[in-house]
Parts: C-alpha cells; sequence; structure tokens
C-alpha cells in the first residue's frame, strides 16, 4: 500500500536528521514532539500501521500545519509571531540547520497521506495522552532548561522560563493544555476526515 520508495526516503530524511541533530544538539533535542513523530514514522511506513500513524498525527498535526502557515506568514510579510520561529531567521545558525527544520512541512504531508492510506486508528487518542504525559517529565529532567525543548520551561522559544507555577504543576498544565487543545481537537478531525 505504501510505495517502497516512500518508506526508504522515510527511512533515510529521519536518519539523516536524527544525526545531524544529535551531532549539533545532543539527544535531547530529539525529545521534541515533532522529531519523535518523525522517528515514530519509520516503522508506521515499513508495518504500515494505522496506529502508529494515527499517533504521530495526534501529537504534532495540528502544530506542524500552524507552524508551516507562522513560516510562510513571516517570508510574506515579515509578521514575527512571538518569537516562536526566530531559530529559521538566526544568521548564527548554520543555514544547513534550518534548511533541514523544513522537515516540517514535509511531515505534515506524509501524515496526511499515510492517514488517506492507512486511515485514522482512534485507539491513538489514549497513547497520545499517555506519550505526553510521559516525554514531557523527562523532557524536563534530561535537556537543559536554556534549549527549552517542548516549552517544558515556558511558553515560548529558547531561554523562556515561566515564574508562576511550581514546575510540576505547569507540566501538569502543560499535560493537560495538549490533550485539550492539540489531541482531541485532532481526534475529532482526525476521526471524520479519515
Amino acid at each position: 500500500m505504501i510505495p517502497l520508495w516512500l518508506k526508504l526516503l522515510t527511512t533515510l530524511g529521519t536518519a539523516a536528521i536524527v544525526v545531524i541533530y544529535w551531532h549539533r544538539y545532543g539527544p535531547g533535542n530529539l525529545l521534541w514532539f515533532c522529531d519523535l513523530s518523525l522517528i515514530l514514522l519509520v516503522p508506521a511506513v515499513w508495518l504500515e500501521s494505522s496506529l502508529l500513524t494515527s499517533l504521530a498525527a495526534l501529537l504534532v498535526l495540528l502544530p506542524l500545519l500552524a507552524w508551516t502557515l507562522l513560516l510562510g506568514i513571516r517570508l510574506l510579510t515579515g509578521w514575527r509571531e512571538a518569537g516562536l520561529l526566530d531559530y529559521m531567521f538566526e544568521s548564527e545558525r548554520p543555514w544547513l540547520l534550518r534548511l533541514l527544520s523544513l522537515f516540517h512541512i514535509p511531515l505534515a504531508a506524509l501524515l496526511l497521506y499515510l492517514l488517506g492510506q492507512l486511515g485514522y486508528d482512534e485507539r491513538a487518542l489514549p497513547l497520545a495522552a499517555l506519550s505526553v504525559g510521559l516525554v514531557l517529565p523527562l523532557t524536563r529532567w534530561l535537556t537543559p532548561p536554556e534549549r527549552n525543548v517542548n516549552w517544558v520551561h515556558g511558553i515560548g522559544g529558547e531561554g523562556t522560563r515561566q515564574q508562576s507555577l511550581p514546575a510540576w504543576g505547569y507540566l501538569l498544565c502543560l499535560v493537560l493544555i495538549a490533550i485539550a487543545l492539540i489531541h482531541l481537537p485532532s481526534h475529532w478531525l482526525l476521526f471524520r476526515l479519515f
């Protein structure tokens, strides 16, 4: 059902991104949900797994579409949205790393294609909630605060720190927000479309 060339391209592209990001940023950077979903798609395409594809889509499809839209708006108008995409325009960051970050765009397209081919598996919803509940505390524990991977130290880009809540309270809020604003709307939409 999934063409061999797409399986190979997904595998090789993911391997390249993982190796380059690991070398440049360290393994903790791969805890970003977009990176985890990209990695998850390797077994998803080889196994042609609707469940793994659906899980990846629940975790990141809406944020990927928002990222792509915000990048397009910024490129066309110069409007700077809350600094979330500043890293894409930092001249001190090597152009190859910025170019690699464009994987967000084909990742969204790949997720939509795979959902069209394999269908949406509603069992992914509790797995997505469980994933967020595990990954966010792990991210806070394993990554440096200045990287702010998955915004576990504050909503925003690198260096952002929230001071209003204790760490556990902030992480709990982040988990609940992810479920309420990303997973549930994605589940509702994907269940109806696929």
